[in-house]
């Protein structure tokens, strides 16, 4: 195991009804002016708007609002909300939503207080030492930021989609009510199940020794997830099964899964210049190039393969690991297919003619190099890309 650091200082107030505490948590957090951020018209439809305005209303909060966070944000919308903050003289930031709006959040949080370009953020050119305090009202359990230190966004030039985190943009408090999460659609659903068990993953997947016990807790919450995901597709509003898909979300995602190891993000990288180009889903991109990558990198590490194979998906341990391992990797591509969800290029309507531009894209965010697991260059690269397409075979 690796030495480490981890701090995950955001308040969680979790259940049924506990929106009526925002205003009460603002207070206690420092926000006397507030920038309500949230997506499309889910949030106005639900009432959830309204009920927050009110909250803040009776308490005598100031805020403005801004809406029209889309999926895979994009950098306009930041520049938007930055001169907002700055003219409305903003202190205080509440998303409600998703990891979309969340991270579009965290973008404006950062840039506001900066002099310069926000976008140097993600250039990694400059630390983000300061921001706005984020809190969340979490819509759509998923991306996991509402208890993270990173944000994801697209620069529409270029469309270059990139991340970064600082300690800073941690949510300094997160409301979550599984009952805002019933009216998901089912394909969304399964979107959001497939990111969070892709962020325990990108942790497990690792060649760092003798880390049993953070092994043992991403083993727990992707058997948890395997559990509850018929659940909630069958069942809609099924608070419990809810309830722990939401709080998986979250683990999954707050660093407690990554401690003592390195960790891996190859599959990550792969991803974003699939919605980057296409506009799709990152979850379902996600079931695409998950099991491409494992498709290519598992005589890497096949011991872990098989581990992962045993202990998550009850694979018996006999025979020629190559043989087990491989086994498992179906098994993760069957339940993504359960699901509902695409799991090669054809599936996603993504192109392998556009395998050489998505190269191109992914070489400049990369610098043409990505993942620990195994080191990947843009030929390694490629070739995930060609197994998602069906163009070659696997190890």
């Amino acid at each position: 195991m690796n030495n480490f650091r981890f701090c995950s200082p955001t308040e969680f107030v979790f259940g049924r009804n506990t929106v009526k505490n925002t205003a009460q948590l603002i207070k206690k957090y420092g926000g006397t002016k507030v920038l309500i951020l949230y997506g499309g018209r889910s949030a106005v439809k639900s009432g959830l708007l309204a009920e927050v305005e009110g909250n803040l209303q009776n308490e005598f909060i100031e805020y403005v609002k801004l809406g029209g966070v889309q999926p895979n944000p994009v950098d306009t919308l930041v520049y938007e909300g930055i001169e907002l903050c700055r003219k409305e003289q903003v202190n205080f930031i509440l998303a409600i939503g998703g990891g979309s709006v969340i991270d579009t959040a965290k973008a404006i949080a950062a840039g506001t207080p900066y002099a310069g370009d926000f976008w140097n953020f993600f250039e990694r050119t400059v630390a983000i030492n300061r921001a706005l305090p984020v809190a969340t009202i979490l819509t759509i359990p998923a991306a996991g930021s509402e208890g993270s230190e990173n944000t994801v966004i697209t620069k529409t030039k270029g469309g270059l989609k990139r991340g970064t985190g600082s300690p800073a943009l941690r949510p300094v408090f997160s409301i979550m009510d599984p009952v805002l999460t019933f009216t998901l659609p089912a394909n969304q659903t399964a979107y959001g199940i497939t990111d969070m068990m892709a962020h325990v993953m990108e942790r497990y997947f690792t060649q760092t020794k003798e880390v049993e016990v953070t092994d043992r807790l991403c083993e727990a919450i992707l058997l948890a997830v395997i559990q509850e995901a018929p659940r909630v597709l069958q069942e809609p509003d099924n608070y419990e099964a809810r309830a722990n898909i939401m709080w998986a979300s979250t683990m999954a995602h707050n660093g407690i899964c990554g401690v003592g190891r390195e960790e891996d993000w190859a599959t990550h990288g792969l991803e974003h210049e699939l919605s980057a180009l296409y506009g799709i889903a990152h979850g379902a991109g996600l079931a695409v190039m998950f099991p491409a990558w494992m498709q290519y990198v598992y005589t890497s590490g096949i011991d872990r393969f098989v581990q992962f194979a045993v202990r998550v998906w009850g694979i018996e341990n006999v025979g020629d690991k190559k043989e087990i391992a491989g086994k498992g990797i179906q098994a993760l591509k069957n339940f993504f297919i359960s699901m509902g969800l695409p799991v090669d290029f054809a599936a996603l309507g993504a192109k392998a003619a556009d395998i050489d531009r998505l190269i191109e894209t992914l070489k400049i965010n990369s610098g043409g190099s990505l993942g620990n697991f195994c080191k990947l260059d843009m030929n390694d690269a490629r070739a995930i890309y060609e197994i998602a397409a069906g163009l070659r075979g696997c190890n």
